[in-house]
């Protein structure tokens, strides 16, 4: 089988909700990504053979192959240039990577990008079935998916405060883990850790056009005072706005090719593939899946969570790494080292490569060598990439 590497991988700094990244659509978001990827990488725009695009809420601005549209917006992809638009949930992106591989690993193509955007200003979550069920033409739930689960309201917020229930944390657990996040990308944006990886996007303010180059969400004052005063979401909860990941507008993209392509293109690669998992289980607790997803492609990888240098486990809520922590026995010190989704954003079908991008320079950075990203999703899917540098 051949082997998949990653050439590169960039992403756009994270946009608060109406904030610098309101006024982009969310098709040039996405365009500006792939754009850089294929400036940045210099391979040949005519030879990608496939742009795989994440995006979940697929409606609106969004609607119509957003994928196709981006290469379409393009500065330098060729209007030959193949693309699709794919719905994993938060997993878009990441899955946008594993199909890539998976097209690289089986032969049947040398050079796709893997990409994912989400405008979640323009496009707001969960519209795609809102705006159907108001105009009187159903839901997602049908006759025989109610048949199976009775009364059952798929809820990711729910799930997150089962887990909290489950693995017994309390709210000042979640609080604190809150403000570590916001300390870890704090002194990684005053480090100039994410310089690498960010890709400029020029935006328009008041003050008149200016480069959007920094993640939005950060709160440089956060304090456990200040997280802990933020109200729950539900009463007798633990969960708050400040324990969850950020509404975020962003777009990323990874350039994953095979070694004949490197030769082609004289292209150096950061990391290759180790081991692709997705797996699938309870879609009611739905967000504890990373947990047993990790188990599976460890086991299939034939390592031991010791043996991983750094892992990105996404902050859909707080619960979800620290639930994740607990089960593996992994290092806290090792996991979301440069913050994660709490500070940064959460752009959904953008998260995946935003994080591979994430991981790769900091496994760079601090001389590592294995790397693991893992994504909860709705539905109680995960899927884990276990990369090496090289």
């Amino acid at each position: 089988m051949a082997t998949a590497y990653i050439v590169d991988a960039v992403r756009t700094a994270g946009g608060r909700r109406g904030g610098r990244l309101a006024g982009v659509h969310p098709v040039d978001l996405a365009a500006a990504a792939l754009d850089a990827l294929v400036g940045r990488t210099g391979v040949d725009p005519a030879g990608i053979e496939d742009v795989i695009m994440g995006c979940v809420t697929q409606a609106g601005q969004q609607a119509g192959q957003v994928g196709r549209n981006a290469v379409l917006a393009s500065k330098l992809l060729p209007q030959s240039t193949p693309a699709v638009t794919i719905d994993r949930q938060c997993g878009s992106s990441q899955q946008a990577i594993q199909f890539a591989a998976q097209a690289v690993m089986s032969g049947t193509m040398d050079v796709v990008i893997a990409a994912g955007v989400e405008s979640m200003t323009r496009v707001p979550m969960g519209t795609s079935a809102m705006f159907h069920a108001k105009e009187g033409l159903g839901t997602y739930k049908s006759p025989g998916l109610e048949a199976k689960y009775p009364g059952v309201m798929w809820s990711q917020f729910m799930g997150a405060e089962m887990i909290v229930k489950k693995h017994g944390f309390t709210k000042d657990d979640l609080d604190r883990f809150a403000l570590t996040s916001h300390q870890r990308a704090i002194a990684a944006t005053n480090a100039g850790a994410f310089a690498n990886e960010i890709v400029p996007i020029e935006i328009e303010t008041p003050d008149g056009p200016a480069m959007h180059t920094q993640d939005e969400g950060i709160r440089f004052d956060a304090t456990l005072e200040s997280i802990s005063g933020v109200k729950l979401l539900s009463e007798g909860g633990a969960l708050t706005a400040a324990s969850s990941s950020q509404i975020c507008d962003g777009s990323s993209a990874a350039l994953v090719v095979s070694e004949a392509a490197l030769k082609r293109y004289n292209l150096t690669p950061l990391a290759r593939i180790h081991t692709l998992t997705v797996t699938a289980g309870d879609p009611v607790i739905m967000l504890e899946e990373p947990l047993f997803a990790t188990d599976k492609a460890l086991a299939k990888a034939g390592l031991k969570i010791g043996d991983i240098d750094l892992y990105e486990v996404n902050e859909a809520f707080a619960s979800v790494p620290m639930a994740w922590l607990k089960h593996t026995g992994a290092d806290p010190d090792k996991l979301n080292v440069n913050g994660g989704a709490i500070a940064l954003g959460h752009p959904l079908g953008a998260s995946g490569t935003k994080l591979m991008s994430t991981l790769l320079n900091a496994l760079k950075a601090r001389g590592g060598k294995y790397g693991l990203q893992t994504m909860c999703e709705g539905g109680g899917v995960a899927n884990v990439t276990i990369v090496e540098m090289v």
